[in-house]
């Protein structure tokens, strides 16, 4: 059984239906049974978006959505970040923040990156090299902050 992690990003335009659905059905995961949040997931940012996905075995165990400035901050983004329950604690968040990253500046500059962060994981996002750039506000029932990362 393989443990390498297949890294991949694509255009919505480019995904197929199979890895489409698995996108949708990981973050639906987290952020409505999980998190036990109700909100409509699926907005017209997706069609827009550039798709990082890590695949192991044949899974998808961590996804994030790379957006261009404008949509919906005037900096480019990275949002929708999820890793699989199974797959914590090993890494993988601090891997997929750093290869998003790396793809975002790629696809759209070396210019600054905004998120909008669940408020608990302040630190996570501040050893990624993020800084918080707002106030605490309420996402979906959830506690979110911005928080902006700049290019070194």
């Amino acid at each position: 059984m393989s443990k390498t992690i297949i890294w991949q990003y694509k255009h919505f335009n480019d995904l197929t239906v199979n890895e489409l659905y698995c996108i949708l059905q990981l973050r639906s995961e987290i952020f409505v049974v999980e998190q036990r949040c109700l909100f409509q997931d699926m907005d017209d940012l997706d069609k827009n978006g550039y798709h990082v996905t890590a695949w192991r075995d044949g899974e998808l165990i961590a996804y994030a959505r790379l957006l261009a400035p404008g949509q919906p901050y005037p900096e480019q983004s990275i949002g929708r970040v999820v890793v699989r329950v199974t797959a914590r604690s090993a890494g993988l968040g601090k891997e997929l923040m750093e290869y998003c990253a790396q793809r975002s500046y790629k696809l759209f500059g070396r210019n600054s990156i905004k998120i909008g962060a669940q408020h608990y994981l302040k630190k996570f996002y501040e050893s990624q090299g993020y800084e918080q750039c707002s106030s605490i506000y309420d996402d979906a029932g959830i506690d979110h902050i911005q928080m902006l990362k700049q290019p070194n």
